[in-house]
């Protein structure tokens, strides 16, 4: 069964899958962060180290947990693909743009090739054109299909509610002038940005960005002299159009911008990632929803592991101590979920911030317990805590 790996995420062209699932009965699909639209038919296999929207609910999801940064060694080994099909801006000088969709999108393209196996570009006027590695030579791709479609934009954003701010708040508090930033997806770390436009000479290194990026740029917060690094966006025409032929941004392959190693050379690096809930351990679940997968590792901790090894870097995890759906604490005894990530710097919520790094587990209990949980847990989070041989109050 032939692998056809397709730009994901706001990237997808939605055309050349609706032609690839008529003419292939059957195939695996693999897509990161698949928006809806994802053919869900017997034949069609789902495939994706981070499950979207779209294959959440497939009837034959295939996920592979894996660090976003080890995502190209499996097309290399295990996964290889057969078709890599990508959304591309009109070729200036020879040269394609991926645009604002990179990713893992050039180290499938490598690997197709090394098999002899098909590439094709989807060419796009109103995909926006950028630089670095979104470059590809026209030489690499075997079949070209132009179209004239819109990118997809987002809904426009909800007002943060007063706890969704206040967690913004504690995490700007953080953020110092100087530092270099990487925000994870979510409604509490783009609220975060908007508390940032008092700082100055920041500097993002990041595995994606929305409009965000622009209330920075329009505030002079942003050190003019470092481009912007990033391996794919999602956000406005306004941002698309910020981004179009802009020098000032760099996308870069995921093996550089998701390397610990390269991460951790930034200037006090903080990242800002949520998760769906921490327990008193510093453990993080933002994968899982009731044993089924949601989303997958991501970029969450290559991150954390780079911001913690940088020079005055910080990991933060911020989230809302309370999930008004569920209706549920956020901040728990013990994960009953897979560990998606473990041993930030910090966690914070509306309440307060809860400092864990360098701090003993029994401190480390402490701290979330009193600075983050909401106060109607807290007393059954302590008598939890003393089960685990945490401490009492």
């Amino acid at each position: 069964m032939p692998r056809v790996v397709v730009s994901g995420n706001a990237a997808t062209p939605w055309e050349a899958v609706a032609a690839l699932d008529r003419s292939l009965p059957a195939y695996r699909l693999w897509m990161l962060n698949a928006a809806s639209g994802v053919p869900d038919r017997p034949g069609v296999i789902a495939e994706t180290p981070f499950v979207g929207v779209g294959m959440r609910r497939h009837s034959a999801l295939d996920y592979l947990p894996s660090r976003l940064s080890m995502v190209p060694l499996l097309f290399s080994t295990v996964r290889p693909p057969d078709v890599v099909v990508v959304h591309c801006a009109p070729a200036r000088g020879g040269l394609l743009s991926l645009g604002t969709e990179v990713n893992v999108l050039p180290a499938a393209i490598e690997a197709c090739r090394a098999r002899a196996g098909l590439v094709v570009a989807v060419v796009n006027r109103q995909m926006p054109y950028t630089f670095g590695d979104a470059q590809l030579d026209e030489s690499l791709v075997d079949v070209v299909v132009e179209v004239d479609v819109p990118l997809p934009t987002p809904a426009a954003a909800p007002v943060p509610d007063d706890a969704s701010q206040a967690v913004a708040e504690h995490v700007a508090g953080l953020v110092h002038d100087g530092a270099t930033l990487q925000m994870g997806i979510g409604a509490v770390p783009d609220a975060a940005v908007g508390q940032l436009a008092s700082r100055h000479g920041l500097r993002i290194w990041t595995e994606m960005f929305s409009d965000g990026l622009l209330t920075l740029e329009r505030s002079g917060s942003l050190d003019a002299d470092h481009p912007v690094i990033a391996s794919f966006c999602f956000g406005s025409a306004e941002l698309y159009d910020h981004v179009n032929l802009n020098p000032a941004i760099r996308m870069l392959r995921t093996e550089k911008t998701n390397s610990p190693s390269l991460i951790a050379a930034n200037p006090a690096m903080t990242s800002i990632n949520t998760a769906l809930e921490v327990d008193l351990y510093g453990q993080a679940n933002a994968s899982r929803v009731r044993g089924r997968i949601h989303s997958g590792y991501g970029g969450q901790t290559d991150f954390i592991v780079g911001a913690l090894h940088s020079g005055g870097g910080q990991a933060l995890l911020a989230l809302r101590s309370w999930h008004p759906r569920a209706d549920v604490s956020t901040i728990v005894a013990f994960l009953d979920e897979p560990v998606t990530s473990f041993q930030p710097s910090a966690v914070v919520t509306e309440h307060g911030v809860a400092p864990l790094f360098g701090n003993d587990q029994l401190a480390q209990a402490r701290n979330l317990i009193e600075q983050t949980a909401h106060p109607r847990v807290r007393d059954e989070l302590w008598e939890e805590a003393r089960v685990l041989g945490l401490g009492g109050q």
